[in-house]
């Protein structure tokens, strides 16, 4: 037990130093490394089997809806990037640019892509003509560049990994029916597979993604109250297709330009995940994503048939789990303690008093539960007790959101519960960009999104006090 102990001794306590909590984690658990270049990491092996997990599932409904997968160019010529305004404007801060190609200067400077609306957009205006070429449903898995200033592992990364969808509809009624499909995607996505609970909305204006008509969101809670922007999708309109010529023949013979979006969601949701549902002895991770769902530890191991019975039922289980055995030489206390720092939904301890009455002992992540099993219905239990961690997880989330979203009703009353309280804060909005702004340097707030539903309320605006439509969360965020 001493070992154990020191082993979750090794981690901040999150009430102490989240911050530090949280860097505790990514590093004991061995999800990434830092690197020789600022801001990138090396994801290691247990980081990226989580984001492959995640990258599986989510290619896998993307194509069920009827999306391809294509591959872009890792460089932007200048020229290109500068044929939406807005769009290059919005990321011109965070452009890497690439100036000499081996000894020799290049004649146009190359973009390391923060994005890929230009890229798509060339490849459409040569590949788009008719109305019988839409719509166009395109996702690319790749990294791209953003040169961030302040860096932090899987939630703001000089280089990060992502999907990015691209499509173009022949209306925008199409183009918008899509961009609110994607956002529920990612939406039910969070809250039944990480078990994170988010809120569905719009970005306003000033908050929006550069270059669109419309950001929809959504927001994740994380432990200490601060939101997770945790996936976007955007409607482009005609825009860009304008801009890049896009053009197709309508049914009725006229010439036309095609409806945009684009959506995406990235490595830094494992960021999300962790500081939703991380506590002070490391990871705790949904089942639906886990790298090992089920960790076998054999009891009093040196006994003859215990070391077999766990390789009899690892073979078994891995037909349904994912499933790891551990027999390595440490004391089983210190096994518990590595696989909770490494947030295995579920252990399975088989010794020979268990082996002798043909059961095992099962223990959850979340609350460390026993429950003894009969080996004769050991899957449909571990299946029980998979969605049983899944759905106290998303309990607990959804709880924490709860107790920390207060009301406020003016900017006195918003400063001090943003100095206070953290967590988000449900306030009216004039919808002036004077009245977000002010809010942001007085209390310290942004605005995360008008929640669906919400978008024709009657009020008054928590900053200017004159009439308001728009119920707005605003908070702190990551």
């Amino acid at each position: 037990m001493a070992e154990q102990k020191k082993l979750v001794e090794a981690i901040t306590p999150m009430e102490e130093d989240f911050a530090q909590w949280y860097t505790d984690i990514v590093k004991k658990a061995e999800l990434m490394d830092y690197s020789s270049v600022r801001g990138c990491m090396v994801i290691e092996p247990y980081g990226w089997a989580i984001w492959e997990n995640i990258r599986n599932f989510l290619d896998a409904r993307l194509k069920e809806l009827g999306h391809e997968n294509v591959s872009m160019p890792l460089f932007i010529p200048e020229s290109l990037l500068n044929k939406e305004k807005d769009h290059v404007q919005g990321f011109a801060p965070e452009v890497a640019w690439v100036t000499m190609g081996g000894n020799e200067k290049l004649q146009e400077r190359l973009c390391v892509r923060p994005t890929s609306e230009t890229l798509f957009c060339e490849h459409y205006a040569r590949v788009i003509h008719s109305w019988r070429d839409l719509p166009k449903l395109y996702n690319q898995w790749c990294s791209v560049v953003r040169w961030e200033k302040t860096t932090r592992p899987f939630l703001r990364s000089v280089e990060f990994h992502w999907q990015e969808g691209h499509t173009m509809h022949e209306t925008a009624e199409e183009a918008k029916k899509e961009t609110r499909r994607i956002l529920e995607l990612y939406a039910e996505f969070c809250e039944n597979q990480l078990a994170m609970p988010v809120l569905r909305g719009q970005k306003t204006e000033s908050e929006k993604f550069a270059g669109a008509e419309a950001t929809l969101t959504i927001e994740a809670m994380m432990h200490d109250g601060k939101a997770l922007q945790s996936g976007t999708s955007h409607y482009f309109g005609d825009g860009f297709a304008k801009a890049f010529n896009v053009t197709f023949q309508g049914r009725d013979n006229s010439i036309c330009h095609p409806f945009q979006t684009s959506w995406g969601m990235s490595t830094r949701i494992v960021g999300g995940i962790i500081m939703t549902h991380g506590d002070d002895s490391g990871l705790v991770l949904p089942p639906a994503i886990a790298p090992v769902q089920v960790i076998i530890v054999p009891i009093a191991q040196h006994k003859a048939g215990v070391l077999e019975k766990a390789a009899e039922l690892q073979k078994r289980l891995n037909e349904q789990f994912r499933v790891k055995t551990d027999d390595s030489d440490h004391a089983p206390g210190w096994k518990f303690s590595q696989y909770e720092m490494k947030g295995v939904p579920l252990r399975l301890e088989i010794g020979p008093k268990d082996i002798a009455k043909n059961q095992c002992v099962l223990v959850r992540r979340t609350d460390r539960e026993k429950v003894f099993v009969p080996l004769d219905h050991l899957e449909a239990a571990i299946a029980e007790q998979l969605e049983k961690v899944r759905s106290d997880m998303y309990e607990k989330a959804l709880k924490n959101r709860e107790n920390k979203t207060s009301e406020a009703k003016s900017l006195a009353e918003m400063k001090e519960i943003a100095d206070s309280k953290p967590g988000f804060i449900k306030a009216m909005w004039c919808g002036d960009p004077a009245c977000e702004e002010k809010l942001k340097e007085v209390a310290g707030v942004s605005s995360r999104c008008i929640p669906f539903g919400h978008e024709h309320e009657s009020g008054t605006c928590v900053c200017c006090g004159k009439p308001a439509e728009k119920l707005v969360y605003w908070g702190k965020a990551y």
